[in-house]
């Protein structure tokens, strides 16, 4: 039997591509709770079924896997700027490499059109014809009409002719945001990359014994699996050290640990690492909404795709990007053992509406620097686990300023470090920083 959640995500797939959907109707239509709704709709945004855009709302979106989730379909364009199909439709499905804005004569135009890119351009039909010929879409803004000739060329070259009432800029920021925000996405590696499937897990079920968990670790050279019912549905995980000293008749329902701490397919392997080295656990099982048994998911797998993941160029550029881009070391001489000073300097893109720095950029500039000191000066890379900062004054736009650390706990799984912000060597916020140990490089 499906649970409600199960349902929800059953019924969004059956749903046709470009579809809207809310909270509300979802709940209504199928006599759920708003609540149950919502946490269904966004694991089906975590899962690629629906797609929530500005402007627009969620909508059913064509599921793909993750090697193409950079691409985007004219039919997800036309999504995203609420546009009218003019023609052109069996093109719909064919992805977008690129767009040009047509603000140019059309012997210019040749060294930019290609095949399967996208041609922004207002009322001017012969830019529309020649982006037509040439294999491209075309994308009529300010909410022009075209010619019936042009439409027809459409059709016949299958190429989509799309129409939106948004002016030129807009439509072309809509769409960058869309390609940039599915960039990121690609880059950010999921539990379900990297998991071990159900088909080459080590198991155990609830009712065998402690001399066949011996026999599977003697096996396998394991000594950590999950157990599930007869279902597959996960109720604990053994360990050797809940085995030690019982007798060999006693059955994994009585020795296991119950409610253990689990892993979904769709969850960050940061936030995996995370929770992993925070308690200590080398192993966590994989399951479903249903706690039905997946695979597992070690701590050496998420170790080893997080370096992986740092040495992979950044194709999305997010916040964090921008704010880390801006940081340096400040060339001075030295002591000895001393850290490093780094500097930063506040741009117009960093300040809030009065003209001073934002806290929360202040707060990734100084979490950026202690993981920079961390893995430069300690071999170790880090998570930010708490930070304490006091702000003591206004930053002003423009303002360089200087970023000291110091660091006076350093244990194996965490570290503490003291860091100050100075602005023409005064001190103006401080901070006390307690860092994850990720692992030693």
């Amino acid at each position: 039997m499906a649970t409600k959640h199960e349902q929800i995500i059953q019924y969004i797939e059956t749903l046709p591509v470009g579809e809207k959907l809310s909270v509300r109707s979802i709940a209504k239509n199928l006599k759920m709770s708003e609540g149950t709704a919502y946490r269904a709709i966004k694991d089906a945004e975590n899962i690629g079924l629906v797609s929530t855009i500005e402007r627009v709302g969620t909508i059913r979106i064509e599921r793909k896997s993750k090697d193409n989730i950079e691409t985007l379909s004219f039919g997800q364009i036309a999504n995203i700027i609420e546009g009218d199909i003019l023609g052109g439709k069996k093109g719909l499905d064919k992805t977008l490499s690129k767009f040009i804005i047509g603000a140019m004569q059309q012997d210019a135009i040749d060294r930019y059109i290609s095949p399967g890119s996208l041609m922004i351009v207002g009322n001017r039909n012969n830019i529309q014809k020649y982006a037509l010929e040439k294999g491209a879409a075309v994308l009529i803004t300010g909410g022009f009409d075209t010619d019936e000739e042009i439409l027809r060329l459409a059709d016949e070259v299958e190429m989509p002719i799309l129409r939106t009432t948004y002016d030129t800029f807009t439509v072309a920021t809509m769409i960058n945001r869309a390609m940039t925000d599915q960039l990121i996405k690609k880059e950010i590696m999921l539990v379900n990359d990297i998991f071990t499937r159900l088909e080459e897990t080590k198991y155990l079920f609830m009712d065998q014994t402690i001399l066949e968990y011996r026999e599977l670790n003697e096996e396998s050279r394991h000594s950590r699996f999950p157990i599930v019912n007869h279902n597959m549905r996960l109720v604990g995980m053994i360990t050797a050290k809940d085995t030690l000293g019982k007798s060999d008749n006693l059955s994994m329902e009585r020795v296991m640990t119950k409610d253990p701490i689990i892993a979904k397919t769709h969850m960050s392997v940061a936030s995996v690492a995370h929770r992993m080295i925070w308690d200590g656990l080398e192993v966590l099982p994989v399951v479903k909404d249903n706690l039905q048994l997946l695979g597992i998911i070690s701590r050496q797998d998420v170790m080893k795709a997080m370096q992986l993941a740092q040495r992979q160029p950044q194709v999305g550029n997010t916040i964090e990007d921008q704010i880390l881009s801006g940081i340096e070391v400040y060339e001075r001489e030295t002591v000895a053992g001393e850290l490093p000073v780094y500097r930063f300097q506040v741009t117009p893109q960093m300040t809030n509406n009065i003209g001073t720095v934002s806290f929360g950029v202040l707060c990734e500039v100084i979490s950026n620097v202690t993981k920079k000191i961390l893995h430069q000066f300690q071999k170790r890379n880090a998570v930010v686990e708490q930070m304490d900062v006091h702000h003591f004054k206004m930053i002003q736009i423009d303002s360089i300023i200087e970023i000291r650390t110091n660091i006076f706990e350093l244990g194996r799984r965490s570290s503490k470090l003291d860091v100050e912000v100075y602005l023409e060597n005064s001190i103006v916020a401080k901070a006390i920083v307690v860092c994850q140990i990720m692992e030693r490089t």
